[in-house]
């Protein structure tokens, strides 16, 4: 083949169409079916697991200890599944944390909804020293927030690997009455 013949030159301008079509089909699909969308953490249901009380005459002061169980899913809905390290769920009252629990690393598929059964001990000596806890009580409403922090891997197309942060915080409100999980507002960040 002679330097500059018609044929090279069409071998030439082919490959380079077919790369720039192989990239451009990429960065659309990037943008598109693999861009990142928030996670979707709900609190499903709580639960009042233990509840011990004791008065301790010695230091003139009482003691409470309370269990709660917490049911939380996650869902996932992006095309591609998410890698998860070690974890810790926040569990705030008006500000406040009264309770945390660690959330083992796993993996989440895509579309997949993932549950956690978690189980937070109450820092029952930060609950009472709040002022407005006799009121929130007598009200039959206690507000509470929890606070997910997710750090992972997402891979895309199986060799481009993506840093995720997500976290969701929620406002619930628990009914005293029955344990039930009232209203729930959630706010979603995702970093990449």
């Amino acid at each position: 083949m002679k330097v500059g013949s018609g044929k090279g030159r069409k071998v030439c301008l082919t490959v380079t169409g077919v790369v720039i079509a192989i990239v451009l089909l990429i960065v659309i699909l990037a943008l598109t079916v693999f861009k990142a969308k928030h996670p979707v953490t709900t609190v499903d249901s709580t639960k009042l697991e233990d509840f011990h009380v004791s008065l301790d005459p010695v230091k003139l002061r009482v003691d409470l200890n309370v269990t709660l169980g917490v049911d939380v899913s996650v869902k996932n809905p992006n095309k591609v599944g998410f890698q998860y390290s070690d974890s810790t769920a926040h569990l705030n009252y008006r500000g406040q944390l009264i309770g945390e629990v660690p959330i083992s690393a796993g993996e989440i598929s895509s579309g997949e909804t993932k549950g956690f059964n978690l189980t937070l001990t109450i820092m029952a000596d930060r609950l009472l020293s709040n002022s407005q806890l006799l009121s929130d009580v007598t009200s039959g409403t206690l507000p509470l927030n929890t606070f997910v922090r997710m750090s992972g891997k997402v891979s895309i197309l199986g060799f481009i690997k993506v840093h995720v942060v997500s976290s969701t915080s929620c406002d619930v409100a628990i009914n005293l009455s029955n344990g039930t999980v009232g209203n729930q507002e959630c706010q979603y960040k995702t970093k990449l």
